[in-house]
């Protein structure tokens, strides 16, 4: 679809002046020649759940990895620009990419569990950072599956194989096992696309819980999700972003015809 691309649109959420958390600056990614991002800045406050949302192929997962680096396991890709956590550059050449995905976790479309028992799923990455305390671990291990709203499901069965869980459960120990290690912020791409409309529901509940200790920045083609828990809402197309908002004006009062075309199912 041939369009005139414009400056995106962005306005704060609320007054605060608290500096974001994460904060990209014209950043652009290359697959080879074929440009992929196209100049996406965009900040993010902590306690807050953004949507980024668009049609396939737009941009919005390939501007999630690049949060956490996980572009970086893809050969031929060129990242321009800059991406900040806390102020510091994550591309910067002393960044430590094992201590910028423990800050910076991720959860992905497909539950993704390890064929171990549920406990050892959700101390894998304490265990990777050399924790061995048996209480210590004992004790994420409750407080993780706690805020992954299912720990009482579970409490009993930890030792039992995290793989014979159904897909809803797998998911949320994938969450725990993110929790776990204690994160900033939590990227989730299309974290309730593979589940049944029930599991979908606890997983956005318990999405609006963790919001109060974490920050989160969420993947989906749902717009009714989006709407449902978002606290801000990008447009992404084509590889731009077209509008950046709180997710009220997204959704009733969206300031391009692109992003008003898209939510109201017009394309996409």
């Amino acid at each position: 679809m041939a369009m005139a691309m414009t400056k995106p649109t962005e306005q704060a959420a609320g007054t605060t002046t608290q500096p974001p958390i994460i904060d990209t600056e014209d950043v652009h990614l290359f697959y080879g020649s074929n440009e992929a991002l196209k100049g996406i800045s965009m900040s993010f406050k902590e306690n807050e759940i953004t949507a980024l949302i668009g049609p396939s192929g737009c941009g919005k997962s390939t501007y999630l990895r690049t949060l956490n680096r996980m572009n970086d396991l893809i050969p031929n890709v060129t990242i321009k620009g800059k991406v900040d956590l806390k102020g510091q550059d994550i591309y910067a050449s002393n960044m430590d990419t094992v201590r910028l995905r423990k800050e910076v976790g991720m959860v992905f479309q497909q539950p993704n569990p390890f064929p171990f028992s549920i406990y050892d799923n959700v101390t894998y990455g304490l265990r990777i950072a050399g924790v061995k305390d048996r209480g210590r671990l004992d004790e994420a291990v409750e407080t993780a599956l706690r805020q992954a709203a299912i720990w009482d499901e579970l409490k009993d069965k930890l030792h039992q194989s995290a793989m014979a869980l159904s897909g809803g459960q797998q998911q949320r120990v994938c969450i725990a096992r993110v929790l776990a290690v204690k994160p900033d912020v939590i990227l989730l791409d299309e974290p309730t696309s593979a589940l049944d409309p029930i599991s979908s529901s606890q997983i956005e509940n318990m999405l609006v819980e963790l919001k109060k200790n974490y920050t989160i920045i969420l993947v989906t083609h749902n717009m009714a999700q989006a709407s449902r828990i978002s606290d801000r809402t990008a447009f992404f197309l084509q590889g731009h972003l077209i509008e950046y908002n709180d997710t009220k004006t997204i959704f009733l009062n969206p300031q391009k015809k692109e992003t008003e075309d898209y939510i109201s199912g017009r394309f996409g």
